[in-house]
C-alpha cells in the first residue's frame, strides 16, 4: 500500500492542549487549544496584548505554559524566526548558514549544495557579508533561510514582515506558496494574511474558547467572524432578557423552601455570573487616534524643483581599504505637496525613502535642485526608530509638563489620556522600556496628536500596531485635512490611504503614479527591461538585449536579481564540480580506499550542486522567454 494513503490518519505535527499562560498579575489566555497539521497556513492575529507571540513561543518549545501541554509528533522538526533577527557579530552569511547546516545535522555531503541553493532564492549575491551588518529586512530574510536549511516540517515566524520591505514580502509570500512546510504566521499585515493564509485564527478574549478559528483566507475570515459575533449578541441579548426576568422574581423574595425556588435561584444565579462574564469578555476598547490639523490656508505646502539626492562615498566599516563610491539616489524629483494630499512613498530598502523625508524636514540639503516650503510650515514626524527616552515613565512620556495635556484647546488629564491609547492607570508609573513595539507606537501617536501639522511625515508607523489599531489609523488618516507623506510596507493601508505614490526604483530613477500597483509594474519594467529591437545590419539585438538579460519579461523582481547572478554561480559550481572530479581521479586517491570514499563523497555534493543550479537555471530561462 502506498505510503501517502495513511496521511489522514498521521496525527498534527503540534498539537496544544489547554495552555495558559500568565505573566506578573495579567492573564494572556487561559485554555487554549489548537493543531498544526500537514500543509496548513495559518495566519494568527489578535489584539496587542492577547499573547500571540507567547503562544507561537509554546508552539516552538521556547516558552513552558503555566498549565496544559504541547505534544510534537514523533520525528517532526519545528523552525521559529522570532520578531528580532540578530547575529553574532563578524559572522558572514554563508557562516551562520554553515552552523545552522551543522546544527540540524545536515549530510555534510549535501550542506554546499542546500547553502548556495537556499542563499540564490533569497537573493544574497554574496555570501561574505557581515550578517550582523546587513539591514533589518536583510536580517530577516537571513533568519528565515536559516531556520529553512534544516528542512522543517513546520515554520513558526513572528512578525516576519515588521522588518522587509515591499520585494522581501513578495519574496516571503513567494516561499510560502511553493514549499510544503506547514506555517504558522503571527501577522497584522492584511494583504500578505490574505494571500498567504488557508486559515486564520484570532487569539481573543471576547470568544469564549478564547479564540476563533475559521477554514480560509482572512477576507472569509471576516465574514465568518461577524457573523460568529452577531450569533454571540444575540445570545448575550437573550441570556440578558432572561436575566431581566430573573432579578424581577428575585427581588420579590421567592422562599427558597421548595425544592423547585431552590433550583430557580441557583440558575437564577449561574444565569447572572454567566452574563456578567459573558460582559467582561465582549467589552472592547480601541485606541482613540485624531491628528490634529493646524488652520492653514496656504494651498501650497512643498514644491520639489529639479531636486537630486546623493549618498556620499567612503571607507566601508570593518572593511579598512575598502572604499564605496558616491551614489546617487534618485535625481529630476519635480513635485508639489498640497493640503489634503496623501502621498505613499514606496521602493526598496535603501532606495532613499528615508533621506527623502529626511530632506523635506531640512536636516538634508538636495545635491541638486531646490526645495521650497511655505512660510511657518509645521511638519510633524514619525520615525521607524521608534526615539523614546526610556528613563521616562509612561506618565512622562505621554505628559511631559505636568499630570495634563492639551488636546484641541482642552485640558486632559493624563490617566483619561493613557486611557485612549489603552493603558490603564497602574501602567503610568512604569517605565517607557517596558512597553512592547505596539505600546510604544501608541505613545508616540499620542504625542504626535498634541501637534497642530499641515503635513505628517510617518515613517513605518504600522509595525507592531494591531489590526483594530491600523483600522482606526487609517480613518484618521483618511479624515487629517493637512498632506501626509506616508512610508509603509502595509499596502492595504497604502491603497486604502494613499491619493499618490512617489516610487523609487533604487537605481537613481523615481516617479509618481496613480497607486502601488502602477509603481510595481513599473518597477518590473526597470528591472526587467523589454527586449530591444532587431539590428537588420548585423541580426544582433542591442542594448539590454546584448546581456542576455532583457527579456526577461515573466520574472518577478526576485527572480530577475537571481537570475543576474546564477550563471557566475553556475560557473563556479563547474570549476568544482571539475576540481572534485580531478581529485578522484587521482592516483594517490584512488589506492586509498579512506581517501577515495571521503573524495566520492565531495563529487556527489558538487554533481548535485551543479545539477540543482543547472536545474534551477532552465527554469528561469525558461520563464524569462
Amino acid at each position: 500500500m502506498p505510503e501517502h494513503s495513511n496521511l489522514e490518519e498521521m496525527p498534527p505535527i503540534l498539537n496544544v492542549q489547554s495552555v495558559s499562560k500568565t505573566f506578573g498579575a495579567t492573564p494572556l489566555f487561559r485554555d487554549i487549544s489548537l493543531t498544526v497539521d500537514e500543509g496548513d497556513r495559518i495566519g494568527l492575529i489578535g489584539p496587542n496584548g492577547a499573547g500571540k507571540s507567547t503562544l507561537l513561543a509554546v508552539l516552538a518549545g521556547q516558552v513552558e505554559p503555566d498549565t496544559g501541554e504541547l505534544a510534537v509528533r514523533k520525528r517532526a522538526r519545528a523552525a521559529y524566526v522570532p520578531q528580532d533577527s540578530r547575529f553574532t557579530a563578524g559572522l558572514s552569511i554563508r557562516q551562520v548558514l554553515e552552523q545552522a547546516l551543522a546544527a540540524a545535522h545536515v549530510n555534510e555531503s549535501e550542506r554546499e549544495g542546500r547553502l548556495r541553493e537556499l542563499a540564490g532564492r533569497a537573493g544574497f549575491a554574496s555570501l561574505d557579508a557581515e550578517a550582523a551588518a546587513l539591514s533589518g529586512g536583510w536580517r530577516k530574510r537571513l533568519a528565515i533561510t536559516e531556520a529553512l536549511v534544516g528542512e522543517p516540517d513546520v515554520l513558526l515566524l513572528d512578525e516576519p514582515t515588521n522588518h522587509l520591505d515591499l520585494a522581501g514580502i513578495e519574496w516571503l509570500e513567494e516561499l510560502l506558496a511553493s514549499s510544503p512546510f506547514a506555517a504558522v504566521t503571527v501577522s497584522h499585515d492584511r494583504y500578505f494574511l490574505e494571500s498567504t493564509s488557508s486559515e486564520i485564527i484570532e487569539l481573543n478574549r471576547i470568544y469564549a474558547e478564547g479564540l476563533l478559528r475559521v477554514k480560509g483566507n482572512f477576507s472569509r475570515f471576516l465574514e465568518e467572524r461577524q457573523a460568529h459575533l452577531e450569533s454571540q449578541s444575540r445570545q448575550q441579548e437573550s441570556l440578558r432578557n432572561q436575566v431581566r426576568t430573573e432579578i424581577e422574581w428575585l427581588r420579590r423574595g421567592p422562599k427558597a423552601r421548595t425544592t423547585k425556588s431552590k433550583a430557580r435561584i441557583d440558575s437564577a444565579n449561574a444565569m447572572i455570573g454567566q452574563l456578567a462574564a459573558m460582559d467582561t469578555r465582549t467589552t472592547v476598547n480601541s485606541a482613540g487616534i485624531d491628528f490634529a490639523a493646524s488652520q492653514r490656508k496656504t494651498k501650497r505646502l512643498v514644491e520639489f524643483e529639479g531636486v537630486a539626492c546623493d549618498v556620499p562615498g567612503g571607507e566601508v566599516p570593518d572593511e579598512p581599504g575598502k572604499f564605496l563610491p558616491e551614489r546617487r539616489l534618485f535625481a529630476d524629483l519635480n513635485f508639489i505637496l498640497t493640503a489634503g494630499m496623501k502621498v505613499g512613498l514606496v521602493g526598496p530598502n535603501g532606495s532613499g525613502k528615508t533621506t527623502l523625508l529626511r530632506m523635506l524636514r531640512g536636516e538634508l540639503a538636495p545635491a541638486e535642485g531646490s526645495i521650497r516650503r511655505a512660510e511657518a510650515l509645521r511638519l510633524v514626524y514619525f520615525s521607524q526608530m521608534r526615539e523614546l527616552d526610556e528613563s521616562l515613565t509612561l506618565r512622562r512620556a505621554l505628559a511631559p509638563e505636568g499630570d495634563a495635556v492639551i488636546h484641541e484647546g482642552r485640558t486632559v488629564h493624563v490617566a483619561s489620556w493613557a486611557a485612549r491609547f489603552l493603558f490603564t492607570g497602574e501602567q503610568l508609573n512604569q517605565p517607557v522600556k517596558n512597553l512592547s513595539g505596539g505600546e510604544r507606537a501608541r505613545v508616540l501617536i499620542a504625542r504626535l496628536m498634541l501637534e497642530p501639522a499641515d503635513v505628517l511625515l510617518l515613517d513605518e508607523p504600522t509595525n507592531d500596531l494591531d489590526i483594530p489599531t491600523l483600522e482606526i489609523l487609517e480613518e484618521n488618516l483618511l479624515e487629517f485635512p493637512g498632506a501626509l507623506i506616508l512610508v509603509t510596507h502595509d499596502r492595504y493601508l497604502l491603497n486604502r490611504v494613499s491619493t499618490i505614490v512617489l516610487g523609487l526604483d533604487g537605481q537613481g530613477k523615481i516617479g509618481q503614479f496613480a497607486d502601488y500597483a502602477q509603481w510595481e509594474t513599473w518597477l518590473e519594467e526597470q528591472q526587467n527591461p523589454a527586449p530591444a529591437k532587431q539590428n537588420p545590419k548585423s541580426g544582433a539585438k542591442s542594448g539590454a538585449a546584448e546581456t542576455g538579460t532583457g527579456s526577461k519579461k515573466k520574472l518577478s523582481y526576485l527572480e530577475a536579481r537571481e537570475f543576474a547572478t546564477i550563471e557566475h554561480r553556475v560557473e563556479e559550481s563547474d570549476a568544482r564540480l571539475a576540481t572534485a572530479r580531478d581529485h578522484v581521479e587521482s592516483p594517490a586517491v584512488a589506492t586509498d580506499a579512506t581517501a577515495l570514499q571521503a573524495a566520492l563523497q565531495e563529487l556527489d555534493a558538487a554533481q548535485e550542486e551543479n545539477d540543482t543550479l543547472y536545474a534551477r537555471w532552465a527554469e528561469l530561462t525558461e520563464k524569462a522567454g
